[in-house]
């Protein structure tokens, strides 16, 4: 339905006020010309001036012209005040989230995705934003957000006499406000268009990374996005800083001194969250107990450092033949933990088959070129045939373990039924017997 307004109340909030002559012709000048001013608040403000002038002439002031032009003043500048304020208390709110966002994690990636998305919000038109992680000279990929919603899409390689890098070498922001026409973009691909400001993000001095920011249109960013985003950066640094040494920190608690490899910590995490996956989506998954025969043999000969050295050798060299989404723990000792993801009992045999047979492959150089035969023996337990619980399974697996070492070295032994009582039937002779 169309709406019919008056023409000529229209024409008179458009347009300089005839009845108040040449004093409200410059007052509409002054508010026309001030770009501090939003256009969809110059009208009112307008007509607010426009009612107080025609009150004063009424009131038959001999001062008129004047008393119009210092309400005109007073009205622009408590407006600028107002703008100022509420602009600050943004500002604060906009500080306050992202201080809340960036501090309720210390998961790293949680921060760095925390991180792109608070920076999207704080520019207009923002296309995309990018993390990139400095340590020892070099950039890697850290998160990006684009405006389609599409989050930490792999970006291109920063290359060394591109922005980014420019930006660490110099401990400066630069801001490019048409990255067509500027020297830094000109072998970057031509679809890079629009303006982009880079960030370094320091912490103590240290820079730890560096913050793209782009927007689809070219010119200069504002003072207020320029000034929002500086202080992200300020706080993703450090929010960055605590949460890679907390990775840091949880890796070495939970990793193997001498092998690097997962430990039993790590391993008891592990099952659980395969547990509740598995549970979650109705799939089995297999826990395969290994332990290393004639190992003993290499400590009462060698000592326990080429006995350490043998663990770590041997065990990074199976760890690096698992599928990557099969987890390899060492248990305590030259006991190892194979976790493998959607795995049922028949697929978990042919493993297991598989780690047992690579032993024929594996070379140690001993002391004194002596040679001791190594070989492994098994247990494995599926659940949810074997075990309910993750402790359960470990056990069921663990006395699989037990019963082929009694009974059949260098094989394997399944688990049967919920008690983790063992199937004689379910031995297997290794490639090498056959």
């Amino acid at each position: 339905m169309m709406r019919v307004y008056n023409s000529k109340r229209n024409r008179e909030m458009n347009t300089p006020h005839k009845k108040a002559g040449s004093t409200f012709t410059r007052a509409w000048e002054i508010i026309s010309q001030d770009a501090s001013i939003p256009p969809e608040e110059k009208k009112s403000i307008l007509r607010l001036i426009q009612v107080l002038i025609e009150s004063r002439e009424r009131s038959s002031s001999k001062n008129g012209d004047e008393d119009a032009m210092s309400i005109t003043q007073e009205v622009i500048s408590k407006h600028s005040l107002m703008a100022t304020v509420k602009h600050q208390a943004n500002e604060l709110d906009a500080l306050k989230r992202i201080s809340l966002n960036l501090t309720s994690s210390l998961d790293f990636q949680t921060v760095l995705d925390a991180v792109v998305t608070e920076a999207m919000g704080l520019v207009k038109d923002a296309n995309s934003a990018h993390i990139f992680l400095y340590e020892r000279g070099i950039l890697d990929f850290g998160a990006s957000l684009h405006a389609d919603g599409t989050r930490n899409k792999a970006f291109a390689i920063p290359r060394e006499n591109g922005l980014t890098y420019l930006v660490v070498k110099s401990g400066k922001q630069i801001m490019v406000e048409d990255m067509s026409s500027h020297p830094i973009y000109k072998d970057a691909p031509k679809n890079w268009q629009g303006s982009i400001i880079s960030i370094p993000l320091k912490f103590k001095d240290e820079i730890v990374g560096v913050m793209n920011v782009s927007r689809s249109v070219t010119g200069h960013f504002s003072r207020s996005e320029i000034r929002l985003i500086s202080l992200l950066a300020d706080q993703a640094a450090v929010a960055i800083f605590n949460a890679s040494l907390y990775k840091r920190v949880t890796q070495m608690a939970n990793t193997d001194s001498v092998t690097g490899l997962p430990n039993r910590r790590a391993l008891d995490e592990r099952l659980q969250e395969e547990f509740v996956y598995a549970s979650r989506m109705g799939l089995e998954f297999a826990v395969v107990m290994m332990d290393l025969d004639g190992f003993k043999i290499v400590n009462d000969t060698f000592g326990h450092n080429v006995g350490d050295e043998l663990l770590y050798s041997l065990f990074n060299f199976l760890a690096q033949k698992m599928r990557g989404s099969d987890f390899l723990a060492r248990y305590g000792g030259d006991e190892l933990t194979l976790v493998m993801r959607n795995t049922g009992i028949d697929a978990a045999q042919a493993v297991t088959d598989k780690v047992i047979n690579l032993m024929n492959e594996y070379k140690f150089h001993y002391p004194e070129d002596k040679n001791i035969q190594l070989g492994i023996t098994a247990g494995i337990a599926v659940y949810p045939s074997h075990a309910q619980t993750p402790s359960d399974l470990l056990r069921a697996a663990d006395a699989a373990l037990y019963h082929a070492k009694k009974y059949h070295r260098g094989k394997y032994a399944v688990a049967k039924g919920m008690t983790g009582s063992l199937s004689p039937i379910k031995l297997r002779k290794t490639e090498h017997e056959e």
